[in-house]
């Protein structure tokens, strides 16, 4: 039977990154995973996955050696961040304002994977088993015993990084607490009459927000974009069901007029739904990502969390080599959700309070919300510091005084 330091269920954005993160301090590592990310091409469509990697995970991407190639690839950076509800209370986030050249990038997340197992391949630490995929775990005093579709494997530490639908998370009998926010959202490719922008904006309606985020390139039309459209099951259940011209119709009647024209090339729906596991370790098994956290998709943030449990568990692991503790104790690896539940769940809140305060329809709240973001803007100093301490923070990034 092989033994590893660690395996590494799931080789997505954040397995990838983890398994890459943990054999950097020299652990000898296995990531299992059913598909490997197909090879880019110029010519390939934009896909519709894509995430907004704030400056923090940029850092850690470079820290691993792929931001570049990423770069290489295609990328489209932005500066400016617009929210509002009410034309009046137009609020505008700038990377200026917190001494950045830009807030972050928008990037396909195939294009995040493939970067991260070009190094996952490369890495001497690092074993693949794909395609295989998690049949069973067995938990001793001593390490973990992993049955896989085809072999069984032994570690001193188990990884779940496979998704919101974690297999290890219940095979470990970690329990969740969640809800469905009885709403969906479509993501839509589309080419826009406006060339490349440097912003990101979303508008609050009564039936749920709509954004817009920049993607690279030129179009026909001008440029790319991804909008998200946050609706009820029903009425997005519709919206997908119908062509990508009428789909244009309706995105040109329901969007707001900054937008321009635009032409549909791809869509796709997903359910709304928050999860968060009610421990993020058990003995020697711990979640990270998706795995351990779900959340409300509203501020871009679920990838960027789960890059910062990577950053995490390095550190704590780094900190046990470097100070000759046993890195994979009990004590050692509870350090890691100290370090990320709080961080987390203030997020998940966040962002949770900001879709309750959107989609309340009484008359006097929507005044009062508009009333704020109205004071941000004509407000000097506090607001401008409170606005600039919440970017910064997003961006993960100190602020400097």
């Amino acid at each position: 039977m092989e033994n590893f330091d660690c395996v590494v269920i799931g080789g997505g954005m954040v397995g990838a990154a983890s398994a890459l993160s943990l054999a950097n301090l020299g652990l000898r590592v296995a990531v299992v995973e059913q598909f490997k990310p197909k090879e880019f091409a110029k010519e390939q469509p934009l896909d519709l996955r894509v995430s907004a990697i704030s400056l923090a995970s940029q850092h850690l991407l470079t820290q691993l050696n792929c931001w570049q190639q990423i770069k290489q690839w295609r990328t489209c950076q932005y500066k400016r961040l617009g929210v509002w509800e009410l034309p009046y209370a137009y609020t505008e986030f700038n990377a200026k304002d917190i001494a950045q050249e830009h807030l972050g990038d928008i990037v396909e997340n195939r294009l995040l994977q493939l970067a991260l197992w070009q190094e996952l391949n490369s890495n001497q630490n690092i074993f693949l088993y794909c395609p295989e995929s998690l049949v069973d775990i067995e938990q001793s005093t001593d390490n973990v015993i992993v049955t896989l579709s085809n072999s069984t494997i032994a570690t001193k530490l188990l990884i779940g990084a496979d998704g919101a639908n974690s297999k290890v998370r219940q095979l470990a009998g970690i329990g969740i607490t969640g809800w469905d926010y009885q709403q969906s959202a479509m993501l839509i490719n589309v080419e826009t009459e406006f060339s490349q922008q440097d912003i990101t904006w979303q508008q609050f309606t009564p039936s749920g927000p709509v954004a817009f985020l920049p993607l690279p390139g030129q179009s026909e039309l001008g440029g790319y974009a991804s909008l998200v459209w946050y609706h009820s099951k029903a009425e997005i259940k519709r919206l997908a069901s119908i062509s990508n011209a009428q789909l244009t119709s309706e995105i040109h009647q329901y969007f707001p007029k900054r937008l321009g024209k635009v032409k549909v090339i791809d869509k796709a729906s997903f359910p709304l739904t928050r999860r968060h596991a009610n421990s993020y370790q058990h003995k020697r098994i711990l979640l990270v990502g998706d795995a351990a956290h779900t959340i409300n998709p509203l501020a871009g943030q679920g990838v960027n969390l789960g890059f910062k449990d990577v950053k995490a568990l390095q550190n704590v692991i780094a900190s046990a080599i470097a100070n000759g503790q046993s890195w994979h104790s009990d004590t050692v690896l509870g350090g890691y959700e100290k370090a990320r539940r709080h961080d987390n769940l203030l997020m998940m809140s966040t962002m949770d309070a900001l879709y309750t305060s959107f989609s309340h329809p009484s008359s006097l709240v929507k005044f009062a919300r508009n009333l704020g973001f109205l004071a941000i803007n004509k407000l000097p100093l506090i607001n401008t510091q409170i606005k600039n301490r919440a970017l910064a923070y997003a961006c993960g990034v100190t602020l400097t005084e």
